[in-house]
C-alpha cells in the first residue's frame, strides 16, 4: 500500500513538475515534457531512496524519447488546407498569407509533392514534425509511393524544422543550397526558439537540427526520379534569403522557386535580405524560365511568371525607384513614410510590413544597421 501511495504520489508530482520546468526548458527550444523528468529524476536523488525511483523515471524519460525520435512525431494530425491539383501528380498546399502562429501551425508558406514514378518529391520540410506529419498523411491519401526526396526552399523555419521528421521516416535524399544550410545550422537554436515562441512550443519542441544529412549544391543539381524525368535543383543567387533553392521540372513545364517568387502576398524583408541581388537573381530565373512555365510560388496560389514578377520584381524595383528619389532629395530614414504604397495596400500583411520594407531598402542603400533576425 505505502509502495502503491507512493508512485501515485510520484506520478502526481512529476506532472506537475512537468508543467513547472516547461516554461523555463521551452525558452531554450527542447522537448519540455521529456526534459522535465530528467529534471524531476535529478531532484530525487537528493532524497534518501530516491536513487532507484530517479534512475526509473530516467528510463521512461529515454524510452519516451526513443519512440517519439522512431515515429517523428506523437501527436494528432494537423487540420491543415487541403491540397491543391496543380497538373498530373503535382499537388500543393498553399499556406497561409499571414504571420506565422497558432492558428495557422506555422504553415504560412507552400508544400508541395510531386508524385514520380520512383516516388514522391517533396518540397518544404514543413515548420515542424507536426505539419510534416500531417502533410506526410495527405499525400498517402493520394499515392501509396514513398517520399523518396525533400528539398528545402531557404533556411527560414517553416522550410527547414520539419526536416527531422522526414529524416525519422527514412527518406535519405535531402536537398539545400550550401548557404541555406549552413545558415540554418548556424542559427537552429534561436530560430527553433523563435518558431517554437510564435507557433507552439508542443508541435516544435521535437524538431532536430539534421543539416549535417542534406546533400548540398551551389548552383544546379539534377535529381533522376524515375520515367525518364529529372528534376533540376537550382540557385540563380540571393533573394529573399542568401542561400536560396528553385526546383524545376522540365517535363512538366513547371518551377517552384520558393521565397524568389510572391504572389499576391506583401514582401517581407529581413535582416538578411538583400533587395538589389533580390531582383538581378530575379532577372536571371526569367531568363531561364519559359515564359508559359507554371509557377508554384513560395507564397501564394499556383499562376504565371507574369503574375510573380508583378508582385515581386516590379515591387521591388518600384521602391528602389522611390527609395533613391528620397535619398537624392536629401531625405533621411522617417521620410520615407512619405513613399505611397497604396497602390499594394490590399496585399496580405501590408500594414505589417510596407513601411518596414522602405526603412529596410533606404539602409541598404545608405550602408545602415539592418539588424540580426531569426525566422
Amino acid at each position: 500500500m505505502i509502495t502503491k501511495r507512493l508512485s501515485q504520489t510520484i506520478t502526481l508530482s512529476s506532472i506537475a513538475l512537468a508543467l513547472t520546468f516547461s516554461s523555463t526548458i521551452q525558452a531554450k527550444g527542447e522537448d519540455a515534457y521529456t526534459d522535465s523528468f530528467k529534471a524531476y529524476a535529478a531532484e530525487l536523488k537528493a532524497f534518501p531512496g530516491g536513487e532507484m525511483l530517479g534512475n526509473s523515471i530516467n528510463a521512461y524519460q529515454a524510452d519516451v524519447a526513443k519512440t517519439q525520435k522512431k515515429a517523428g512525431y506523437i501527436g494528432k494530425k494537423l487540420a491543415l488546407p487541403a491540397p491543391i491539383k496543380v497538373a498530373d501528380g503535382i499537388y500543393t498546399v498553399v499556406g497561409s498569407l499571414i504571420w506565422h502562429n497558432p492558428s495557422n501551425f506555422g504553415l504560412n508558406n507552400n508544400l508541395t509533392f510531386i508524385i514520380f514514378e520512383d516516388g514522391v518529391f517533396v518540397f518544404n520540410a514543413g515548420p515542424n514534425p507536426a505539419v510534416a506529419y500531417s502533410f506526410h498523411q495527405q499525400i498517402k491519401a493520394i499515392t501509396d509511393k514513398p517520399v523518396k526526396w525533400v528539398a528545402v526552399e531557404n533556411s527560414q523555419g517553416h522550410a527547414y524544422l520539419g526536416a527531422s521528421y522526414w529524416v525519422d521516416q527514412g527518406v535519405k535524399n535531402l536537398y539545400s543550397h550550401s548557404v541555406a544550410n549552413r545558415d540554418f545550422n548556424n542559427g537552429y537554436e534561436n530560430i527553433k526558439a523563435s518558431w517554437g515562441s510564435r507557433v507552439g512550443h508542443e508541435i516544435t519542441e521535437s524538431a532536430r537540427d539534421v543539416s549535417d544529412k542534406f546533400t548540398t549544391f551551389d548552383d544546379k543539381l539534377v535529381v533522376d526520379v524515375g520515367g525518364g524525368e529529372q528534376v533540376e535543383i537550382l540557385n540563380f543567387g540571393p533573394g529573399h534569403t542568401p542561400g536560396s533553392t528553385i526546383v524545376y521540372l522540365p517535363k512538366r513545364n513547371v518551377v517552384l522557386p520558393g521565397d524568389l517568387a510572391y504572389n499576391g502576398r506583401m514582401l517581407a524583408l529581413f535582416s538578411y535580405t538583400d533587395t538589389q541581388k533580390w531582383t538581378e537573381t530575379f532577372e536571371v530565373f526569367m531568363e531561364a524560365m519559359p515564359e508559359d512555365v507554371l509557377v508554384i510560388p513560395g507564397h501564394g496560389s499556383p499562376t504565371t511568371m507574369q503574375k510573380v514578377k508583378e508582385d515581386t520584381y516590379d515591387y521591388l524595383k518600384f521602391m528602389h525607384k522611390e527609395v533613391q528619389a528620397l535619398i537624392d532629395a536629401g531625405g533621411t530614414e522617417a521620410d520615407m513614410a512619405k513613399i505611397d504604397q497604396s497602390a499594394y495596400k490590399d496585399r496580405p500583411v501590408y500594414e505589417q510590413t510596407h513601411q518596414n520594407n522602405a526603412v529596410h531598402i533606404y539602409k541598404e542603400l545608405t550602408g545602415g544597421d539592418l539588424g540580426e533576425s531569426f525566422e
